[in-house]
């Protein structure tokens, strides 16, 4: 005779089999969830690039101007001098004003050493004279002394 093994009611109650509601819920959970994040990559990678904003317009310009131009990146931290050939300080920086239309304003470090404990001054930039190779800036009539007067700059933490 065969023997046969019989669970206990209350045991088989405890069993979960595979087909139970909680598990199937949790099957289409996943089920959705992945198909919502292949939905949202495919949206991604199909979308075509961003159109430029009515009224925006590429402009040709003429290179050989700019290349005559001056680069910040070269200009800023050189030396400044005066019409006496004496150093007052350095070029620390170029701002433009909002309007993005020209530079506006140089930023001066006077005093200090190696970009410590040096007193920052903004002038027009215009008042600078550059010389063609970007190499010698000067700013005609200013000494270190009346630099120092001027009210210190501040940049706008951000």
């Amino acid at each position: 005779m065969e023997a046969t093994t019989t669970i206990p009611r209350p045991l088989s109650k405890l069993i979960i089999s595979a087909a139970t509601p909680c598990r199937q819920n949790a099957a289409k959970w996943t089920r959705y969830s992945g198909l919502a994040a292949l939905a949202g990559i495919l949206a991604v990678l199909s979308s075509n690039p961003a159109l430029p904003q009515a009224g925006v317009a590429l402009v040709k310009v003429d290179l050989s101007v700019v290349a005559q131009g001056y680069r910040m990146s070269k200009v800023i931290g050189s030396t400044v001098m005066n019409d006496k050939n004496e150093k007052i300080g350095s070029l620390d920086d170029v701002i433009a004003a909002k309007d993005k239309k020209q530079l506006d304003f140089a930023i001066l470090q006077v005093g200090g050493f190696l970009g410590v404990g040096g007193h920052l001054v903004a002038v027009p930039f215009d008042s600078l004279v550059i010389d063609d190779t970007g190499s010698k800036i000067t700013l005609p009539g200013a000494s270190k002394e009346e630099l120092k007067k001027l009210s210190e700059f501040h940049y706008r933490s951000s």
